[in-house]
């Protein structure tokens, strides 16, 4: 579409404020009119397809299962890249946050003196046009791990850092409050629960005086370079106290109500797992995502672990939470995640906007992505 204007007719277009059957025309890369009713002239005939923003996802685990898809294997870092990429696009998702984590674990996992390697594919890819996507960063930060700062700085001096999320998932807190649902999540692997128990012990004793080193030291470096913070897994007053003097915008997965709460009033925009509302519940037993929908305190969803999830809960979301109306419930993976990393130019079917666009058919009672643009361009 771009470098001419294009006309995409006969849609149901999910606007901002409603839903309404209309066209729009595409003039190089941007939307230039958005009108109801038939088109001016002949175009792209959606025949009733559903058209919505490209998708807006903030944290996405993915990529390192492509990287590491088995324990101990490696693969082609530029291959995996780009796998992952594809499954993106085809899930409707036009602007992606690649989570990558940075520290290593006591127990040997995460990618550790890998992550470079896995930034430089990005950047080759991206360097080299090979994207359907629009990738930027999100380091994920463990903060009880020995490494982090160093890795994060070193990191943050080579390669674009579009947020960073201040995790520390020392079991007995936090999302792993149950200790024997880490010892789950810990075991998918294979590994003895001997070594689980083990490493278990070494973070418990460890974890609280790393995490007071390393904490307000990656905050000082987000506000050096001016990177967006989100916190990981608030569960306590003290936990959001503690992120509301950290100017902390997006509060990643709360694990109770009262922490989604807390971090609502506080002006923290809260975010949760598509997953999580999907399944009918968090995985690690914490509080729910539809839970916290009902109540108001939901604004952004993530993938997380399953690219998919994300159209899929966007268009359950209005059928299981009475009020949610459809476009409210797709501004929670478009303009809202858009929002809150200060990419004004895309997240809404608007007039002026980056023609970021997906074509949706519902099929079987789920989304089915038929097409999907990116700055007027087919890539999916």
């Amino acid at each position: 579409m771009a470098g001419r204007v294009a006309i995409i007719e006969n849609a149901r277009l999910v606007l901002p404020d409603r839903v309404a059957a209309g066209w729009l025309a595409v003039v190089d890369g941007r939307i230039a009119e958005v009108g109801e009713g038939c088109a001016p002239e002949r175009g792209l005939d959606l025949s009733g397809d559903t058209l919505i923003p490209g998708l807006v996802e903030l944290h996405t685990d993915h990529l390192e299962s492509h990287y590491a898809p088995r324990p101990g294997v490696r693969w082609h870092p530029l291959g995996a890249v780009l796998a992952y990429d594809a499954q993106i696009a085809a899930s409707g998702i036009t602007t992606v946050f690649d989570s990558l984590r940075a520290g290593t674990d006591p127990d040997g996992s995460g990618l550790g003196s890998e992550l470079g390697a896995l930034a430089q594919a990005i950047a080759d890819a991206r360097g080299s046009g090979l994207f359907r996507a629009e990738h930027r960063t999100h380091l994920r930060c463990e903060t009880p791990s020995a490494d982090v700062v160093d890795t994060v700085r070193a990191f943050a001096a080579r390669f674009p850092v579009g947020l960073i999320s201040l995790m520390d998932h020392t079991p007995g807190q936090r999302q792993f409050r149950d200790v024997s649902k880490y010892y789950q999540y810990a075991g998918r692997g294979g590994r003895p629960i001997a070594a689980i128990k083990a490493g278990t012990a070494r973070k418990i004793r460890d974890g609280a005086a790393m995490n007071a080193v390393n904490r307000p030291a990656l905050v000082a470096l987000a506000r050096e370079r001016n990177i967006p913070l989100a916190s990981h897994d608030d569960t306590t007053l003290d936990d959001v106290a503690m992120s509301c003097a950290e100017s902390v915008a997006l509060a990643e997965f709360p694990t109770t109500r009262e922490a989604a709460q807390a971090s609502h009033e506080a002006g923290i925009t809260v975010m949760m797992g598509a997953p999580n509302l999907i399944r009918g519940g968090s995985h690690s037993g914490n509080v729910a995502a539809q839970d916290l929908a009902e109540a108001g305190l939901l604004s952004i969803l993530s993938s997380d672990y399953v690219p998919a999830s994300l159209l899929m809960a966007a268009f359950r979301l209005p059928e299981q939470v009475p009020g949610f109306s459809l476009p409210a419930a797709v501004a929670t993976v478009t303009a809202n995640p858009a929002r809150a990393t200060g990419l004004d130019d895309r997240g809404r079917i608007a007039a002026g906007l980056r023609a970021d666009l997906v074509r949706v058919r519902i099929a079987q009672g789920i989304p089915v992505v038929r097409e999907v643009w990116r700055a007027g361009e087919r890539v999916a």
